[in-house]
């Protein structure tokens, strides 16, 4: 297996695939980078260099008990991009990866970074607040919180169901596609999954957003269960100096993997323009 040894002894798990223009795709809570099956091999097939990493203490990264906030995830990618010397990289990030993505490119992509996509992404911020009164109830997150603490195996097969729309008249559901979000969710560490609950729910994101002037193309699914639309894509465009928002009727948080077609065929569109 491909690892690197970061800073402070934290092993990061990563894929490297192909030759060309690197993508370099960041997974959401709290998966790995298995989530991205659909897109990497698709972006190889185009003759794309593709990469991926499992987050600290997700996947086959190690399991810590520290450094599980945004600031230290960022790090990382920035010790991995070094690592492999990538430069002219789009980075793709799915809901906590995609404010993963905005972070390093704010405060690490310059010269390395191209473009940057989030899909289904947790920026602006999404805890309900003062300044943001429309956000999600901190108290959503203490009961995500509680259920990762005591009940995981159970909690990690129930979350699926909303993830990926399920619950919706009509949905395909697909047992396979469920059972290898467990799968990946049972890999990783609990204490880091736990802190990461903070990471995605608390961390603002608003000057990362405003700081960066590549090209950013934001997709975000308007039946979006798990990071609300209306909270999130359509306040980060207005953040965004180069954004371009496409949002998608009926579209679940997990629709990299339900509509994988769909979501392919616009990023392609984005990387080739």
């Amino acid at each position: 297996m491909s690892k690197i040894t970061v800073k402070d002894g934290t092993e990061i798990y990563y894929k490297d695939w192909g030759t060309g223009q690197p993508l370099v795709f960041h997974h959401g809570w709290p998966l790995s980078a298995d989530d991205w099956d659909a897109q990497m091999f698709f972006f190889l097939e185009q003759g794309y260099r593709v990469i991926a990493h499992d987050r600290r203490g997700h996947g086959r990264s190690s399991q810590t008990a520290t450094g599980n906030e945004m600031d230290t995830y960022a790090a990382d990618v920035a010790e991995l991009v070094e690592a492999l010397d990538l430069k002219g990289a789009i980075h793709i990030g799915h809901s906590t990866g995609g404010g993963e993505v905005i972070r390093y490119a704010a405060k690490y992509g310059k010269g390395r970074i191209a473009k940057a996509v989030l899909i289904s992404a947790v920026p602006p911020v999404m805890v309900q607040s003062e300044s943001n009164p429309d956000g999600v109830p901190i108290a959503v997150f203490d009961g995500i919180r509680e259920s990762t603490a005591t009940q995981r195996n159970q909690f990690y097969q129930d979350l699926t169901i909303p993830f990926y729309g399920y619950n919706r008249e009509g949905a395909k559901v697909s047992q396979g596609i469920m059972d290898n979000w467990w799968r990946q969710g049972m890999m990783g560490g609990i204490k880091a999954h736990y802190d990461c609950i903070k990471a995605f729910s608390e961390t603002d994101f608003t000057e990362d957003l405003k700081s960066v002037d590549i090209p950013v193309l934001v997709l975000h699914g308007e039946d979006d269960q798990i990071v609300p639309f209306a909270n999130s894509a359509l306040k980060s465009i207005k953040h965004l100096k180069n954004g371009k928002l496409i949002s998608y009727p009926g579209f679940p948080h997990g629709m990299p993997t339900t509509e994988a077609a769909t979501i392919n065929k616009d990023l392609l569109a984005f990387i080739k323009e």
